[in-house]
């Protein structure tokens, strides 16, 4: 509990013997005028001198000048909790009001622990909450992410009659999302009889912080097709992040549309959101375009450019936008520089990379951390330093984690180096990874070297550990539907004519002089069966369905969870010079860790900080993997 004030050791809160002699109307007139003091209180010396002048007329001990006493010191940006609490221990017999004012302002102050001990004292004292302790509540459970306490207190409001009031189940919605419990969250929803715009932004923050970006969409679909509710701002920027997650280019400027309709004047993080959906979805120019007509631009703004350069490998053109940063006076941090780093490594920019790396402790004072060294060993191993990259890990001042080697894992296996590609999975092993695709990644490498009965002993142990790789998937938009293709998957309604596409695409590509390289079909099967796989690759059946369903000249854009292969991206390559039409290949992995629902000024560091870890990968004219499965959102 709140320490109290010397307050408490004086007799300024006694009832004065004998209060100055005035009428009632001119004691009512004084107290108005202490009440107005309060009001217009821009310090915490000016709410004293107010204070003071309550206490020496009396109005204490009138319970409405001490809840506005309690409020005014607890919820002010000026106030100060150790005396709003010193206030709350001087009334004998604090109500509802002030109970809920305490809590609310600990929620406000990010002391939950205290605002949810305050509520136990509400109970234990024998007051009876009201519609308006519970959201506050909820709220100090979702951050907490005290699910357990959330349920109870849940049961609760129920018992008292509050599960119908809108507020509540507003904030139950963002209580469980929060805490992961996306069937309570949207049983929440479902069962609300009168729902508002709050309503709608809780439930599709939900689906979105849980990484349920088409659910997410599809909620802002059915919001949308009730034509009576005009989306909020954070609502719009948490559709922008579904957009990018799935490479909805198409949603996506819909969206921005929406924004442009509905508001304004677009803040920093909102622009930000739209620089960051563009470049990831393949539109560098239109990124761009948007970043340099920016009025004001901060670290998150040049952090979301920076990377997104280096996504689609414009190495130099990043650092530039870097140095423009620097001009601008804006003092980089750590997330930038990650930023910097990875820009480097995708470009290839080696010497660049390692200056940057030198630069940021000497002369920002920037002291590196485990993601600025898994950067420089992406660099080195993406420059087929392998050797350099392993004595680099031996030497760093911190102990690497599994992303290190895991870079340097993926590093040998493009390089086929399968000696020290043993040594970090090896490490990997030894930090009890649960990440299937490590043991993945080595199989790949023993079948690459043909050496079977390692490949055998390797899927032998991931069976014994119940380790399931997560199935290889390609997503295409296509009238505004999100499609996902997995390899060699038959199901999709219009599967025949998929196939029949691909039949046509190699009759052309003969022309060119295609022949398919199955050196990456790690399977110990003939030839033939090793074309036929590759025939299948989820890549290939999305740039089929995309160019049957789409006009000519419509540039297509993909979006996969794995490394293309060496026969996809010359595949790719060809058909896009056959058929007239860009093509567009964002290879995105899967996180380590779960991120923000949104770009805000809370998540969108966290989420560039992940993106840092497993960077995001654009390639133009090409990529791959896995079939089928819609997801429609109506406009």
């Amino acid at each position: 509990m709140a320490g109290t004030s010397v307050l408490q050791r004086t007799n300024f809160f006694s009832p004065p013997a004998d209060p100055p002699q005035s009428s009632d109307l001119n004691l009512r007139l004084k107290e108005q005028h202490c009440l107005s003091l309060l009001k217009s209180c821009k310090n915490l010396e000016e709410f004293k001198q107010a204070h003071a002048q309550i206490v020496k007329w009396g109005f204490f001990w009138n319970s409405f000048s001490a809840s506005n006493l309690v409020a005014a010191c607890a919820l002010s940006d000026w106030g100060s909790m150790d005396y709003a609490c010193s206030i709350f221990r001087q009334i004998g017999d604090p109500g509802t009001f002030e109970f809920n004012t305490m809590i609310r302002a600990y929620v406000k102050d990010m002391n939950f622990g205290e605002a949810l001990a305050f509520y136990c004292e509400m109970l234990e004292r024998g007051v009876e909450p009201d519609n308006f302790t519970y959201p506050a509540l909820f709220k100090a459970c979702a951050w907490l992410k005290a699910k357990e306490e959330g349920m109870q207190i849940h049961g609760h409001a129920f018992t008292l009659g509050f599960e119908n009031d809108v507020y509540v189940q507003n904030s139950l919605i963002n209580m469980y999302g929060k805490c992961g419990q996306i069937e309570h969250a949207s049983a929440v929803f479902e069962q609300m009889d009168e729902k508002s715009v709050a309503s709608w932004s809780a439930i599709i923050a939900a689906y979105a912080g849980l990484g349920m970006w088409s659910e997410s969409l599809m909620v802002f679909g059915n919001m949308s097709s009730e034509e009576c509710w005009r989306p909020e701002e954070s609502t719009l920027v948490t559709v922008l992040s579904a957009c990018t997650h799935l490479s909805a280019l198409d949603l996506g400027k819909c969206t921005h549309g929406a924004l442009l309709r509905n508001i304004s004047e677009l803040n920093v993080i909102v622009q930000t959101s739209l620089i960051d959906m563009y470049v990831k979805c393949g539109c560098l120019e239109k990124g761009l375009s948007l970043f340099h007509r920016m009025a004001e631009r901060n670290q998150m703004s040049y952090t979301v450019m920076i990377l997104g350069l280096a996504m689609h490998g414009h190495g130099e053109e990043a650092l530039r936008i870097y140095s423009m940063m620097l001009e601008e006076g804006l003092e980089p941090d750590d997330v930038v520089y990650v930023g910097v780093l990875s820009a480097c490594s995708h470009a290839g920019l080696v010497d660049e990379g390692f200056e940057c790396f030198g630069r940021m402790k000497s002369k920002h004072g920037i002291e590196p951390t485990v993601q600025h060294y898994g950067c420089m060993v992406d660099l080195m191993g993406k420059a087929g330093m392998i050797n350099e990259a392993l004595e680099f890990i031996n030497i760093m001042p911190i102990e690497p984690n599994d992303v290190v080697w895991r870079s340097l894992l993926g590093a040998c296996r493009v390089h086929c180096n399968l000696e020290i590609g043993e040594i970090a999975a090896k490490h990997l092993f030894q930090l009890n990874s649960q990440n299937p695709g490590d043991y993945v990644i080595l199989s790949n490498m023993y079948a690459q070297a043909e050496k079977w009965p390692e490949v055998a002993k390797i899927r032998m142990e991931m069976a014994r550990k119940g380790l399931n790789q997560v199935p290889g998937f390609s997503l295409v938009e296509v009238g505004r539907r999100i499609h996902k293709f997995v390899s060699q998957d038959t199901s999709h309604p219009r599967c025949k004519s998929i196939y029949e596409m691909i039949h046509q695409m190699e009759w052309q590509l003969k022309f060119e002089g295609y022949t398919p390289d199955t050196s990456q079909v790690l399977l110990d099967v003939d030839e033939e069966e090793k074309i036929q796989r590759s025939k299948g690759h989820s890549q290939k059946l999305a740039i089929a369905f995309a160019l049957i369903h789409t006009s000519q000249g419509t540039p297509i854009r993909i979006a996969t969870n794995l490394r293309m292969c060496n026969d996809c991206h010359t595949y790719t390559k060809l058909i896009s010079i056959i058929y007239e039409r860009e093509i567009t290949t964002r290879v995105r992995f899967p996180k380590r860790a779960p991120i923000g629902p949104q770009i805000s000024k809370e998540s969108l560091s966290a989420q560039r900080l992940n993106t840092a870890e497993v960077p995001d990968v654009t390639i133009s004219l090409s990529s791959q993997e896995r079939c089928i499965e819609t997801t429609e959102l109506t406009w």
